[in-house]
């Protein structure tokens, strides 16, 4: 007899609709729980973002046909969606065309085994899980079949500090550090950096983002200013790949950072990892761990990426790389310190699993802390996991991706060795795992990625050489990169 329990899916977002959806097509009775008023909660926060990704790259292909009973129209492929578009024309009427699958403002406080801490063997594999839930109404424990946990990791961004602890004052200054992309088209938010200085603290494509918004405000406010803190000791391959990005507009982000660096609308500071955030005179000056003080500043937005919430899964038997906190087996494809290409292999729901049978991680929370998560990943994860529920391991198994390369290789740890040469760190990557390839016929016409947005190199609609923009979701840059502002066809952000 089967299963009638739901699969929960945690998040509301771009992957955990499209598991939905992949599960619906599977006949599997599927539940989101949603922590937030409506879809895609999280890619609001940054809807003025414009994604790198163009829109046939940003819809998952299951979720296309329950989208097309209800008459709705596919955007034009080639446009590139903001966060809100993004929202509006495709994740909003998903939740609705999924009906009472869909819970909002039911957040997840606890996932176990019923009758099972983490510590009991006996009996463990035939118990159900649970899921414990807190709602307005109160809280509730609801019976699950298997749990996809896609609620990403936009809610604990990573701090100032070198070390990855707050820096000391950081929690103090809080009123006048932000952990987003500024939306300087917003009155309250632009008169906060208008003819003030700013510290930027990261190096990923949000970073870059920020840069360029706050050089073009220099621009039109004269004594607007910005500061670029590294804490690598050199820029390096800070703005990407240029021409060799084959997402042409990530490439034209790094230009167009570089010509405001240039031009000397960013000041530059490297091999800067801060120690404290210490209030001087209504503004703020960050110490290094060296002892080095910085200028004056009057707000820091520290964009150095994200990190994944574990903590409703303490009673959960996870398998998790102890340096990235993602899957055991996925951590070794997607490692910063051995792969920065932008290269992402194939895998799916036998990478994605863990000791506690019919548990997944997937989305930006599958790669814990590594960067780059494109939302093209996080669709062929689900369509993986779905097949896998469905008992199609055949179907599970058969994965391909191939995405597009940032034009920069060298591992990230290398990067940060000041004794690794230029050699050590220009070897692109360790060689890759052979693909997995299928008959053209059996891939379904999918491949989109799903946490973010962000297009692949070669997806199933577009030839070699041509490359998709949108969406880049680093763990660095922690949100899409190109604000719709000013950076034009943009990009998106690191959001499941």
């Amino acid at each position: 007899m089967a299963d009638e329990r739901p699969v929960v899916v945690i998040g509301a977002g771009p992957a955990g609709l499209a598991a939905a959806a992949e599960l619906v097509t599977r006949d599997l009775p599927v539940l989101i729980l949603e922590r937030g008023d409506t879809a895609g909660a999280a890619v609001s926060e940054w809807g003025h973002v414009r994604l790198f990704s163009k829109w046939r790259d940003l819809v998952d292909p299951a979720a296309e046909k329950l989208l097309a009973v209800s008459g709705w129209r596919r955007p034009d492929d080639d446009g590139y969606p903001t966060g809100r578009e993004w929202v509006e024309d495709y994740l909003a009427p998903l939740a609705e065309a999924l009906g009472d699958r869909v819970r909002f403002g039911a957040e997840v406080t606890g996932v176990s085994r019923l009758g099972r801490d983490r510590v009991v063997d006996a009996g463990r594999a035939e118990q159900p899980f649970i899921v414990h839930v807190r709602t307005r109404d109160g809280q509730e424990r609801l019976s699950a079949h298997a749990v996809v946990d896609a609620s990403g990791t936009w809610r604990t961004p990573n701090p100032v500090g070198g070390d990855g602890l707050p820096a000391l004052g950081e929690a103090a200054a809080a009123e006048r550090i932000s952990y987003r992309i500024p939306d300087l088209g917003e009155e309250k938010i632009r008169i906060r950096h208008a003819g003030r200085t700013t510290a930027v603290v990261g190096r990923g494509h949000s970073a870059l983002t920020a840069l360029v918004a706050l050089a073009a405000m220099a621009q039109e406010s004269p004594g607007t200013k910005a500061v670029w803190v590294l804490r690598r000791g050199e820029v390096g391959d800070a703005f990407g790949g240029g021409t060799a990005d084959r997402l042409v507009e990530r490439g034209a982000l790094g230009r167009r950072a570089r010509a405001a660096v240039e031009a000397g609308h960013v000041e530059v500071v490297t091999g800067f990892r801060t120690a404290q955030v210490r209030s001087v005179e209504d503004r703020l000056v960050l110490v290094g761990e060296d002892g080095r003080e910085l200028e004056p500043v009057d707000e820091i937005v520290a964009l150095t990426g994200f990190r994944p919430d574990l903590s409703l899964l303490s009673e959960v038997r996870l398998g998790l790389d102890p340096t990235l906190q993602a899957p055991v087996e996925l951590a070794p494809l997607i490692d910063p310190n051995r792969h920065s290409c932008g290269t992402v292999y194939p895998h799916g729901a036998a990478e994605l699993s863990h000791p506690e049978d019919g548990f997944f991680l997937a989305g930006m929370k599958s790669y814990g802390r590594a960067p780059t998560f494109l939302a093209l990943t996080g669709y062929e994860q689900v369509r993986s996991i779905a097949a896998h529920l469905a008992g199609d391991h055949e179907g599970a198994a058969r994965v391909e991706l191939v995405l597009p390369e940032t034009g920069v290789c060298g591992g990230a740890g290398l990067f940060d060795d000041p004794t690794a040469t230029k050699a050590d760190a220009d070897g692109c990557c360790d060689p890759a795992p052979e693909a997995v390839r299928e008959p053209a016929a059996e891939q379904g016409g999918c491949c989109g990625d799903l946490s973010v947005s962000e297009p692949p190199v070669l997806s199933r609609h577009e030839s070699p050489t041509e490359s998709s923009e949108e969406s880049v979701l680093t763990a660095e840059s922690g949100c899409c990169s190109g604000p719709a502002q000013q950076v034009g066809p943009g990009e998106p952000g690191r959001i499941s």
